[in-house]
């Protein structure tokens, strides 16, 4: 069982432990051992938020990020735990999981619903919600690093936060994710993520979210569309990598990464708050057996982006969304990434170079544990 303990920042941001283990509890439940002791300066205003007139998309302005913390040694790491040389994000001498609002938020804190009918030069305040998932206390590794246990309770954790955010007001999408190595752009080496709560359905998520609906409204509501590509994929087997009883991953048909990955539930859920204990904890091996194999793949770590597709919020969109995660990496090969050129990053029009199903017969393949050293 994952116990929950919120608490606050000396700015006012609030931090939350997520506990398995019932002496953790008892520490973040004494408040004298987890003062976070900086007095830190209130925090200011909210970014803004512009609109695209053109594309009807709304772009994040937030030039306080520029100062963000980029890359610090790990005497110095702001989610490892705090010592006297190191006052960090978070004020406990250890810790299991710990989710807080972040520093440098691009939404929030400020809650709110953008305007119904912009337009050229409409302007906003940038509502919604930035929080940063520290998956343990440990200065080294990521969520395939995660001992089990561990692993299970950062899962619960995004389960809660996705549930307490989703009910906050004007927020329209939340969407948990994990940014892995210097390659993807990752700021701070220790294992973590990010969770996003905003105050609009993204345009990837609404393009994903459409096309199911079209799907369901068209077979009366009878079947989904992941589903759908779910039976799909396993009947046809040549891009399957896992299968088990809650939970199958597969490379997509129409893959766009040179490494692309899809971990879908075998039953409809909205978002990860609605997964059982079961389905969890299949969740977390299957997840960390993928991760493995990504990692199995290259004598060194694979860069990745790890993004749990959820429901909007939306009560006209959900009956026909279908929670997945949609794990990509532009690595082509032990020295090479796909960088986004211009047809990709112009006009979003993908060219991958190499097929589905060999990159799935190499993930089957693949040991956890062992990387190969024959990749070139």
């Amino acid at each position: 069982m994952t116990h929950v303990t919120p608490t606050r920042l000396s700015d006012g941001r609030e931090l939350i432990y997520f506990d398995a283990r019932e002496d953790s509890v008892a520490r973040h439940r004494d408040a004298s051992l987890v003062r976070d002791a900086r007095g830190l300066p209130a925090r200011g205003p909210a970014g803004t938020a512009r609109f695209d007139a053109l594309s009807g998309e709304w772009i994040a302005v937030a030039a306080h990020r520029q100062s963000r913390t980029h890359l610090p040694p790990a005497d110095q790491c702001p989610l490892c735990p705090t010592t006297p040389a190191n006052l960090s994000e978070i004020p406990a001498s250890d810790y299991e999981v710990v989710v807080f609002e972040n520093r440098f938020s691009s939404f929030g804190p400020d809650l709110g619903e953008l305007p119904g009918t912009p337009g050229w030069g409409t302007t906003a305040t940038a509502y919604g919600r930035c929080e940063v998932v520290a998956f343990d206390s440990a200065h080294e590794g990521s969520f395939g690093s995660l001992s089990a246990e561990r692993a299970r309770t950062v899962i619960d954790a995004w389960a809660q936060r996705t549930e307490a955010l989703s009910a906050m007001p004007g927020i329209k999408q939340v969407f948990c994710f994990e940014n892995r190595g210097a390659d993807i752009g990752v700021t701070l080496l220790h294992p973590h993520g990010q969770i996003y709560a905003y105050p609009f359905i993204p345009p990837r998520a609404a393009t994903l979210a459409a096309r199911a609906a079209a799907y369901f409204d068209a077979t009366d509501g009878k079947q989904t569309l992941m589903g759908h590509a779910l039976a799909s994929e396993r009947s046809a087997g040549d891009r399957m990598v896992i299968e088990g009883e809650h939970f199958s991953a597969f490379v997509p048909f129409a893959a766009r990464w040179p490494l692309e990955v899809h971990l879908v539930p075998h039953r409809q859920v909205a978002d990860l708050s609605g997964l059982t204990g079961e389905e969890r904890d299949e969740l977390t091996t299957v997840y960390l057996d993928l991760l493995g194999r990504l990692d199995a793949l290259y004598p060194t770590p694979t860069p990745y982006i790890a993004a749990w597709q959820q429901a909007p919020i939306d009560n006209a969109l959900r009956p026909a969304s279908y929670l997945h995660l949609q794990l990509t990496s532009p690595r082509r090969a032990a020295d090479k990434l796909k960088f986004l050129a211009g047809s990709e990053a112009a006009m979003g029009a993908f060219i991958n170079d190499t097929t589905p199903e060999k990159v799935a017969e190499a993930l089957r393949s693949a040991v956890p544990g062992t990387p190969r050293k024959d990749q070139a």
